[in-house]
């Protein structure tokens, strides 16, 4: 076994998004639109998420949210690579 850069470089996530890609989707069944802050792991038990922050924010149970956080699959990109 090499170092352990090596193993973390073929073992670890690879995010599909990066910062600032311009993604929509649904979260809570709500359409949204927004740009990647973040793709990674918090834990095993979770999985990957991406946190995305809004256009325009989205009122959910009397609240407002300005930063949704949702999983890889349930948002598109809005310009194809």
């Amino acid at each position: 076994m090499g170092n352990l850069a090596e193993y973390f470089a073929q073992n670890r996530y690879q995010g599909k998004w990066q910062f600032g890609d311009r993604v929509f989707g649904r979260w809570n069944k709500i359409p949204f639109i927004g740009s990647v802050g973040t793709d990674s792991v918090v834990s095993e038990e979770e999985g990957p998420r991406v946190i995305v922050l809004l256009d325009l924010p989205i009122l959910y149970e009397k609240k407002l949210h300005n930063i949704v956080v949702v999983k890889p699959k349930d948002i598109k990109s809005l310009i194809d690579y």
